[in-house]
């Protein structure tokens, strides 16, 4: 599993169309799942592609009558496959992961939780997000990666998570090369999220490209098929 958080780096059809188109090449080129999660008025763009397609946050509420949130139900009749919840840049309450995560499961959406350290990690756990995705708050942005800043921390997540079959591993933090990549499966993670890795490079194929190859190439795992 290897999602591309845009973040906002990219803000028009045109960009976000480029990008969706390389993502499914190489997702077809390496035969793994490469997803995005674009700045949300942009998601009908990539829902064109044929590639999976995530919200960056979504709230906690579930009524007709609210105005400027972005509601679980609407993403599921979107056809958006889930979303992030609790982003380090965009962290909400412990109430509001716990009910979004029962929110998921009911809607059979994918949730993709952020997670911190390894003690949000065993808080979480029990609830049963699809993917948690642990990055420590003070390198994601940086190319200080998690795979050699902290390579016991995806140690120590992947071990616990042996034990639990429905969620899995995803690492992010400061990855930024193929190395990166590599290490962060041979350490255990199930997949990467990444952001400005991706988005900053000046050219986004050969940089996603470097990235898939690095996952096919040292995956324990199938991870081509994402469950809900």
């Amino acid at each position: 599993m290897f999602i591309i958080n845009c973040k906002n780096y990219v803000d028009t059809e045109k960009q976000i169309s480029k990008l969706s188109q390389t993502i499914y090449k190489n997702s077809i080129k390496y035969k793994i799942s490469i997803s995005i999660a674009p700045p949300l008025h942009l998601t009908i763009t990539s829902l064109k592609y044929n590639i999976p397609v995530f919200a960056q946050h979504v709230d906690n509420i579930d009524k007709n009558n609210s105005t400027g949130f972005v509601v679980p139900k609407s993403i599921k009749n979107s056809k958006i496959n889930g979303s992030l919840i609790n982003h380090g840049e965009h962290r909400i309450a412990t109430k509001d992961i716990l009910e979004l995560l029962d929110t998921f499961r009911k809607l059979q959406i994918i949730s993709i939780l952020c997670v911190e350290n390894i003690i949000e990690l065993k808080k979480y756990l029990k609830y049963q997000p699809s993917f948690i995705a642990i990055e420590p708050k003070n390198l994601i942005g940086t190319r200080n990666s998690i795979t050699s800043e902290k390579p016991e921390t995806i140690i120590k997540a992947a071990n616990i998570l042996k034990r639990h079959k429905k969620t899995k591993l995803l690492c992010g933090a400061g990855i930024s090369s193929s190395y990166d990549v590599k290490m962060a499966m041979e350490l255990g993670s199930y997949g990467i999220l990444v952001s400005s890795a991706i988005l900053k490079a000046n050219n986004w194929n050969k940089k996603i490209d470097e990235f898939a190859n690095a996952m096919f190439n040292n995956a324990r795992v199938d991870f081509s098929n994402v469950k809900k």
